[in-house]
């Protein structure tokens, strides 16, 4: 591989993913050049673009940030990157820092680009950096206040981490609730309590959703209690939702909020950017019970696998690590 080219993860067509070699632009004063040592893959969001599952009508609001193509593809697309800055600012290179980029082993990018990762953050836990803004832009949204009972439907990395913050929260009960029973494990590790749907408590203040199942918004109409909030975290791509809004929801006087990270919660977005809100996150990760979330592994070369099998149901991995 010369100075100027690298490779990187592609998305050629819905269902087909491929490393292909790809350019290295010249570098300018205030650019970092960036070697990469981790980067994840969003099971989520990566499955819908794997898939060609993004609607025409968000194909602009979904662009990752660093995204080169388009929907469905060939496109390249993700961020979750960790690695080490070889050049730019003096007072940059050879740090440690999170960036929103692809699947890429060498990258460059703004200084502003890049986060510089915490010394109390290992930076193989650092990849859960997206996940974690997402989950503190939804507890923000959430509201959840100090002794709330809450259900988290969905014990994925994003759902995961959402009872891990509110469970931390003085005075809340918080439950994952989740269909897969060795999902118990995942909440144990994030210190909050485990059930099946069918036994999922009710009359909940707030019941966050992040399932990314139509079953599992019923399920939450269903927990929450009077006047209580329900808060929509998944994002369903082109799947159309139906969801039972007859006697119980107007009775109950139930509400359905969305959050989606691509904006600052409203009740920070006066004080708070998206800089400050990363950051924020990236400390957050100092605990290292989050390592849990991390359960499985592989190499860049065998990132196109990897993605397929997350997309396909073959590998039931919550965050897959790529180490490059």
């Amino acid at each position: 591989m010369t100075a100027d080219h690298t490779r990187a993860l592609w998305v050629l067509a819905p269902g087909h993913a491929a490393v292909r070699e790809t350019a290295l632009p010249r570098p300018a004063d205030t650019d970092v050049v960036v070697r990469t040592r981790y980067s994840a893959i969003s099971r989520g969001t990566e499955s819908l673009v794997f898939a060609g599952r993004v609607p025409d009508a968000e194909r602009q609001r979904m662009r990752a940030p660093f995204q080169e193509g388009e929907f469905p593809g060939p496109v390249k697309y993700g961020y979750c990157n960790v690695g080490e800055v070889e050049a730019g600012p003096a007072h940059l290179v050879g740090q440690t820092v999170f960036c929103l980029y692809p699947h890429q082993e060498r990258y460059v990018v703004p200084a502003s680009a890049v986060q510089v990762v915490p010394p109390t953050v290992p930076a193989a836990r650092a990849v859960l950096a997206a996940n974690m803004e997402t989950a503190l832009n939804g507890v923000w949204d959430a509201q959840v206040q100090p002794g709330d009972r809450v259900a988290v439907i969905g014990a994925g990395v994003v759902g995961s981490l959402l009872a891990w913050i509110t469970g931390r929260i003085p005075g809340t009960a918080v439950c994952l609730v989740d269909i897969n029973p060795a999902r118990a494990e995942v909440a144990t590790a994030m210190g909050v309590s485990f059930a099946l749907p069918d036994a999922a408590p009710t009359e909940c203040d707030v019941v966050i959703h992040a399932s990314g199942a139509p079953d599992g918004l019923r399920l939450a109409l269903s927990l929450a209690g009077f006047e209580a909030s329900i808060v929509e975290m998944s994002w369903f791509g082109t799947k159309d939702v139906t969801l039972p809004l007859g006697g119980a929801f107007h009775a109950r006087r139930l509400r359905i909020t969305s959050s989606q990270v691509g904006q600052v919660a409203a009740s920070h977005r006066a004080r708070w950017d998206y800089r400050r809100r990363m950051q924020a996150a990236l400390s957050l990760l100092a605990d290292p019970a989050l390592d849990r979330l991390c359960s499985s592994e592989s190499s860049f070369e065998e990132s196109a696998s990897a993605l397929q099998a997350l997309a396909t149901g073959e590998c039931d991995a919550l965050c897959h690590r790529i180490r490059y």
